[in-house]
């Protein structure tokens, strides 16, 4: 694991972002639980996508659809051919096995053991509904949560009456068998997409335009939220990669510790899914336009993100090493200060409450205060260890703000704000403190 990594991976363990899942019997592979500054994190990073794509918009609407469906759901759009497959190999010796496409070399990276003879994989994770354990009631834990969005693509158009060109989207967790889970939670059996389909007219240019656009709103969302501009790139796919959904797929890539490595897809999905979901259901999926009177199927523009790899490239832009420590406060060590430089929407905790004292009055105080900040954010209080290390645990958590609270606060009715990324301090009257943060976040925002 690359060396940047492991202090990523670290962090998460010792400070509570990720678990490893079922640790107490030696974890389970691939698996991951995220603590609580993990699940803010996480939670904050799908608000901001859900409100980019339907709070500040007219043209999409969200869904939340069933992780189960009907077994003929994966039949009709693919999933159930080689078509959703991986090359899977197995070394003769240590029996290990791998994706021929993630080998350099025709040999057992683990032991350098022959291999087997390449065979198709299907990624789909089978499962049973019902008492029985029998084909009739076999199914599947959903591949991808976008066939939700095209199973009730027509009952969303005509309940909100909505018209060519609009989008559904959706969070969710989608489950995928894969050969070789790697680079922590960046490919797991289990995760959570991001998606969104866009339906427009089948004509060309038409097409072209939104798959323009979408490429650009994407591309913008992670740059709005931090993302250095530099550490991102678009990949185009060769004709030979194509998924066999797609006319047309870009990836958005980021430069991880490891290389280049996909964060988000851009498809042109043209009218695969909803023609074979109307050809195998017998239903009508066409749209007729008011305008023009034409009937179509119309075509998808897909923009498809993972949350873990979200998670991941915002860990990765936050974290910051200071070599000899910034923090003046803090006496026993200055040889490394670690922050994270989260965006204050991202940030867990958005301000720290920290009484100088543990004396009543100091603490009674504080508490008021947290009381009144909580309404708005998510706060911590800590008042244990030097005001130095407790500034110290804020920035490796990413907290944007810390609020001290001393002895002064009780008589002239004000505290002492920090900020993470510069450091200076103000004195703020806590009647003030609500409008003051206010200003701070939306600044952010905008």
């Amino acid at each position: 694991m690359d060396h940047f990594l492991k202090k990523i991976v670290n962090l998460c363990k010792r400070r509570g972002f990720v678990f490893p899942s079922s640790e107490i019997y030696g974890g389970f592979e691939s698996c991951y639980d995220y603590g609580f500054l993990g699940t803010l994190l996480i939670n904050n990073i799908k608000q901001e996508w859900w409100k980019s794509m339907t709070q500040y918009r007219d043209d999409v609407v969200g869904l939340d659809a069933s992780i189960l469906m009907a077994p003929q759901v994966w039949k009709a759009s693919g999933h159930l051919t080689a078509g959703f497959s991986d090359a899977l190999v197995e070394c003769k010796k240590c029996h290990h096995r791998f994706r021929l496409d993630y080998l350099s070399e025709n040999k057992c990276p683990d032991c350098g053991g022959e291999l087997t003879p390449e065979k198709k994989f299907n990624l789909m994770m089978k499962t049973f509904v019902g008492s029985a354990e029998n084909e009739a009631a076999v199914t599947f834990l959903r591949g991808e949560t976008c066939q939700g969005i095209y199973m009730n693509y027509r009952s969303l158009r005509d309940s909100l009456r909505l018209k060519v060109p609009f989008g559904i989207a959706q969070i969710g967790k989608a489950f995928r068998n894969e050969i070789s889970p790697r680079y922590f939670i960046f490919k797991t059996r289990e995760f959570e997409q991001m998606e969104m389909q866009y339906f427009v007219s089948p004509q060309p240019e038409k097409k072209d335009q939104w798959f323009n656009y979408w490429k650009e709103e994407r591309l913008n969302w992670y740059l709005g939220l931090g993302v250095k501009k530099e550490n991102l790139r678009f990949r185009k796919h060769a004709e030979d990669e194509l998924a066999h959904y797609a006319q047309k797929a870009l990836d958005l890539e980021y430069k991880f510790p490891w290389g280049w490595d996909e964060i988000e897809g851009i498809h042109d999905r043209g009218d695969w899914d909803l023609s074979n979901h109307s050809r195998h259901s017998g239903q009508d999926l066409s749209y007729l336009d008011p305008q023009t009177n034409e009937r179509f199927i119309p075509h998808v523009i897909e923009t498809s993100a993972g949350v873990a790899r979200s998670f991941l490239v915002f860990m990765a832009e936050a974290y910051t090493e200071i070599e000899g420590g910034r923090t003046v406060t803090t006496k026993s060590n200055k040889e490394k200060e670690v922050f994270l430089s989260f965006d204050p929407r991202l940030a867990p905790i958005k301000i720290a409450i920290l009484p100088l004292s543990k004396k009543e009055p100091l603490v009674n105080l504080a508490r008021e205060i947290q009381k009144k900040l909580r309404q708005n954010w998510m706060t911590q209080y800590d008042q244990s260890s030097s005001i130095g290390r407790r500034y110290r645990r804020q920035d490796e958590i990413g907290t944007p703000y810390c609020l001290t609270v001393d002895f002064d606060s009780l008589e002239d009715k004000k505290v002492t704000v920090r900020s993470r990324d510069t450091m200076q301090q103000e004195r703020i009257e806590i009647s003030q403190l609500v409008d003051f943060f206010r200003k701070k976040m939306n600044s952010a925002e905008n």
